[in-house]
């Protein structure tokens, strides 16, 4: 059975998201180029191979960009958080004010559970 390239890419969606339920974050890492990438794809978006597997990070990153959202329950924010693996990925830093998240802050994954379905979100390593 052929798949289309849609079908291709909404199954490297479905592994990420699987990991997930599991309690791992997992990214792809290109064999051929050794660089990682996100979101996941099933080409490498660094040298176009296909020769990709999927690997734990370290978890560890740092906020690259920040901003805080606002709302009639509260505010939170919303980051793009550099890995220190190479890709960059949005996400949100919990369990410090929101207001004290900052561009630069070192930061570590973790999964998550929100209204019951897994989430990757970071704490800060350092004081916020």
């Amino acid at each position: 059975m052929s798949h289309t390239s849609s079908e291709a890419a909404g199954s490297a969606d479905r592994e990420y998201f699987e990991f997930l339920a599991d309690g791992q974050f997992m990214i792809p890492l290109c064999q051929a180029c050794n660089r990682h990438h996100f979101f996941p794809r099933v080409i490498c978006p660094h040298c176009g191979a296909d020769s990709l597997r999927w690997v734990s990070p370290s978890g560890r990153g740092t906020v690259y960009a920040t901003t805080t959202v606002r709302g009639k329950n509260g505010s939170h924010n919303v980051c793009l958080v550099d890995l220190d693996e190479g890709p960059r990925l949005m996400s949100t830093v919990v369990d410090t004010d929101s207001e004290r998240v900052a561009i630069g802050l070192r930061v570590r994954a973790r999964v998550a559970r929100q209204d019951g379905q897994p989430l990757l979100v970071f704490s800060a390593t350092e004081a916020a």
